[in-house]
C-alpha cells in the first residue's frame, strides 16, 4: 500500500509542478543576489515570481538529506517505534574525507540506539553526516548503493531529470548535481509525504538516547540550521521555517527554506552562494540571500484582480440576429495573480483577439476569441473571450441572407458561366448550319457526285 500511495503523490506531484504558471512574469529585486543559482515560488499559485540560473548544474551538498528522509519515510513501516544501533564501521568515510569542514555531525557515537524518527531529526536539522548513512545502510538493508538507486529512481519520477545522487549525505562527489528547478521539484514533492514537513520545519528537537558503550549525559538538543526562524538570530524574520542548509568547500552554501506573511507563502531555493566576501571574511550569503529574497516577498506582492469575469471586453458583429446585431464578450473567468505593488497593474498590455462577423445563433458562454496580457514582452496569461449572453437567429433575415448568398455562391457563377459558353456555342452552330444552307438551297449535304451514285444503286 504504501508503494501506491507513493507513486499517486509522485503523480501528483508532477502534474501540479508541470502545471506550474509557465507564463508568470518574473521581477527582479534591486538587492544583489549572492546565489549562482536561485529560485523563489509563490506556492499558492506554484508560479516563480524570481530566478536565477535555475537551470545550471550545481552540488546539492546536505540538501541530498531531502531525497534521503523521502526514501526513509516511504520505506519505513513505523519511524517511532523502530530502532537503530549506530555502528562505528560506518564513519570511516569519514575520518578518511578531504574535507573535513564539509562534515557536520549529529554527536551520534557508536552504540547509540535511535528510533528512525530520530535519525531523521539529527540529518535534517543538523546534517548530521552520521545520522544519513545509518538511515541509509538500515533502509538498504546493508547495501547503500541500493539505497542510492532508489533515490536516483524517486528523481527521475518526481521529473529531476538533471539530477544525479551519489551519496545519501551530501558529501563532495563530482557525479552528485542537480540543479534549482530540480531542487525544488524534489521539495514540493518531499512536502506531500506525511511526516516530512513536520520534521524539516522543526526548530529544536530534544532526545534521550541509549548507549551501550559510552552512556550520553542528559538530554540531546538538535537545533535547526536555518537561523532565520531563530528569534535568538540577528538574521530572524518572523514567518520563515525550515527546510535545510548545505554547505561544500567546493560548491558554496545552499539553502531551501519556506515562510507565509499575510497569507501567502513562498519557497525559496537558493545554491552555491559564496563562502567568503571581497576581503575573505567568512559570509553566510546563502542565510544572507533567503532573508532578503523572503522579506523582499513579504513586503511587495499581494494578489490583485487583472481580469473580471464581468468585464465587458468587445462586441463582435452577429448576422442574421433577431434583435441586436452584436453580442459583448467577457473573459470566460477571472484571472487573479500574485503582484509587484511597485508596478502598476495599469501597464499591463491587453491584446484582444476576436471574430469580427459571426452568424446567429450565438450561445451564451460561446468561446469567440481571447485576450493575451503581457508586461514588456513578457506573457502573463492568456484568457478565452465568450459570449455575454444568447443571440437568436432571425428565421425572416437567414433566408433572405440564404437566398442572397446563394446567387453570390462561386458555383452558381461558374454554372452560369458554363451555360453561357454552352449556349453560345449552340448558337454558334445554329449561325453556321443556317449560312450554310443559304448558301446550298437545295441542302446542305446535296453533293451531286453523292447523290448520283446513291440514285444508281437504289435503280438496282
Amino acid at each position: 500500500m504504501k508503494k501506491i500511495i507513493s507513486v499517486l503523490l509522485s503523480v501528483i506531484t508532477c502534474i501540479c509542478f508541470l502545471s506550474l504558471n509557465v507564463n508568470a512574469v518574473t521581477f527582479k529585486p534591486s538587492f544583489e543576489v549572492y546565489g549562482q543559482s536561485v529560485i523563489l515560488m509563490n506556492l499558492d499559485t506554484e508560479s516563480i515570481i524570481y530566478e536565477k540560473n535555475p537551470d545550471m548544474e550545481q552540488m546539492p551538498a546536505s540538501l541530498v538529506n531531502i531525497m534521503t528522509a523521502v526514501i526513509v519515510l516511504e520505506n519505513c513501516q513505523d519511524i517511532e517505534s523502530e530502532t537503530i544501533r549506530a555502528d562505528k564501521s560506518l564513519y570511516q568515510e569519514f575520518e578518511d574525507y578531504e574535507y573535513q569542514d564539509d562534515l557536520r555531525y549529529g554527536e551520534i557515537w557508536d552504540g547509540d540506539t535511535l528510533t528512525v524518527k530520530d535519525y531523521l531529526y539529527a540529518m535534517m536539522l543538523t546534517s548530521s553526516c552520521e545520522a544519513s548513512k545509518i538511515l541509509a545502510n538500515y533502509i538498504g538493508k546493508g547495501n547503500i548503493s541500493a539505497f542510492v538507486d532508489k533515490m536516483n529512481a524517486k528523481a527521475k519520477e518526481i521529473g529531476a531529470e538533471n539530477t544525479n545522487f551519489a551519496n545519501p549525505h551530501g558529501l563532495y562527489d563530482s557525479k552528485q548535481v542537480t540543479t534549482a528547478r530540480d531542487m525544488m521539484k524534489i521539495t514540493l514533492y518531499a512536502l506531500s509525504v506525511p511526516g516530512f514537513e513536520e520534521i524539516a520545519t522543526t526548530e529544536e528537537y530534544e532526545v534521550n538516547p541509549q548507549s551501550y558503550i559510552t552512556p550520553h549525559e542528559g538530554t540531546w538538543t538538535w537545533s535547526h540550521s536555518n537561523i532565520i526562524m531563530s528569534a535568538a538570530s540577528d538574521f530572524y524574520l518572523y514567518g520563515v521555517k525550515g527546510i535545510k542548509t548545505g554547505n561544500l568547500v567546493l560548491s558554496g552554501r545552499n539553502i531551501i527554506t519556506m515562510g507565509t506573511a499575510n497569507g501567502i507563502s513562498y519557497m525559496l531555493v537558493d545554491l552555491n552562494a559564496p563562502f567568503y566576501d571581497k576581503d575573505g571574511d567568512s559570509k553566510y550569503y546563502h542565510i544572507i540571500d533567503a532573508y532578503n529574497l523572503m522579506d523582499w516577498a513579504f513586503d511587495n506582492f499581494e494578489f490583485k484582480d487583472i481580469l473580471s469575469e464581468k468585464e465587458e471586453i468587445a462586441e463582435v458583429k452577429v448576422e442574421n440576429s433577431d434583435g441586436n446585431g452584436y453580442v459583448l464578450v467577457k473573459p470566460a473567468k477571472e484571472y487573479k495573480t500574485l503582484w509587484f505593488n511597485e508596478i502598476d497593474v495599469t501597464s499591463i498590455q491587453k491584446n484582444i483577439n476576436v471574430e469580427k462577423t459571426i452568424q446567429a445563433p450565438v450561445k451564451k458562454g460561446q468561446k469567440l476569441g481571447s485576450i493575451e496580457m503581457k508586461l514588456s514582452d513578457e506573457v502573463i496569461a492568456t484568457v478565452d473571450l465568450v459570449a455575454a449572453s444568447d443571440v437568436e437567429r432571425s428565421f425572416v433575415k437567414f433566408n433572405m441572407s440564404a437566398a442572397k448568398n446563394f446567387f453570390k455562391s462561386k458555383w452558381i457563377t461558374r454554372a452560369f458561366i458554363i451555360s453561357l459558353i454552352l449556349s453560345l456555342m449552340y448558337l454558334g452552330i445554329c449561325i453556321w448550319f443556317y449560312v450554310y444552307a443559304k448558301k446550298n438551297p437545295k441542302g446542305g449535304f446535296s453533293n451531286k457526285k453523292i447523290v448520283k451514285k446513291l440514285y444508281q444503286n437504289k435503280r438496282r
